[in-house]
């Protein structure tokens, strides 16, 4: 959190996040993607780099899927998060109630 006030304390345009979520409690991972949603309101861009699907899908416009390097899919969040081989490969096969 700290990083990314700092960060916008230069007016970006544009954020890039690598893995923000990373090692933090799971409280801890709602509150700043929660925060990310405010700085997106102010009209800041933001490519975020992150592991934790389900809650990088909630937030997102789109998303793109890499594995192994390599772009293997990309779409709406939406479209990602209805997609079936998407919610067997990376949702755990269901869309559940936390989505």
């Amino acid at each position: 959190m700290v990083a990314i006030g700092r960060a916008m304390m230069s007016k970006p345009e544009f954020l890039l996040l690598d893995e923000p979520s990373l090692g933090l409690a799971p409280i801890v991972v709602g509150d700043m993607f929660k925060a990310l949603a405010r700085v997106r309101k102010t009209g800041v861009g933001l490519l975020i780099v992150e592991q934790n699907v389900k809650i990088s899908l909630r937030h997102a416009d789109r998303g793109f899927l890499l594995e192994a390097g390599r772009i293997t899919g990309s779409g709406t969040s939406d479209e990602l998060m209805n997609d079936a081989a998407v919610r067997q490969a990376f949702l755990g096969g269901d869309l559940g109630g936390d989505l």
